[in-house]
């Protein structure tokens, strides 16, 4: 009986350890609690040797115009979504992990629906692919909030506003250092 009980006791932990969550806990799970979690896993996986292999002998100074700085993303691309996000209230940011999620933002010329948009910088480097746009909307239904679809250009327009933005903030900072 104790030998089935340690069995049983190790399932469960070894089911623990691997994140296996019962049905009603990811069912529970928010949306804030979805991306936190996506964050956490985007830090701890990495890679032994970066993106370019080992640098040996000192740093890569070939990185050095491409805004990294301390941050773990693109700080052009970093500045520029918050720059172009700046009219929605900021949920949460985390430079290290490239993850900005905005509250939700009512315009004022529609009350009755809502946004919320969650970017994701995905690299050090200034690419036209170094930036993801999610944007949720939700109309408001006798008192409830409801999800609908957004327009399939609103994500990319966004992102192609940030490009521009992150664009206009490094000719600025090349212009400075001259």
């Amino acid at each position: 009986m104790n030998a089935m009980r340690l069995c049983v006791a190790l399932v469960v932990l070894c089911l623990a350890a691997c994140g296996i969550l019962p049905r009603d806990a990811i069912r529970d799970q928010t949306e804030d609690d979805y991306y936190d979690r996506l964050r956490r896993d985007r830090q701890s996986v990495g890679s032994l040797v970066g993106q370019d292999g080992f640098i040996i002998f000192g740093t890569d100074r070939s990185r050095r115009d491409e805004g990294g700085g301390a941050l773990g993303v693109n700080a052009f691309l970093w500045r520029g979504t918050l720059d172009t996000l700046s009219f929605m209230p900021l949920a949460s940011a985390d430079p290290f992990g490239g993850v900005i999620i905005t509250d939700w933002y009512s315009p004022p010329e529609a009350p009755n629906e809502r946004f919320k948009v969650t970017a994701y910088i995905l690299g050090r480097q200034l690419r036209a692919d170094g930036v993801r746009v999610s944007v949720f909307r939700q109309v408001n239904s006798r008192g409830q909030w409801i999800d609908v679809p957004v327009t399939a250009d609103m994500a990319p327009q966004l992102e192609d506003k940030i490009l521009a933005r992150a664009r206009e903030l490094r000719v600025q900072s090349q212009l400075a250092g001259r």
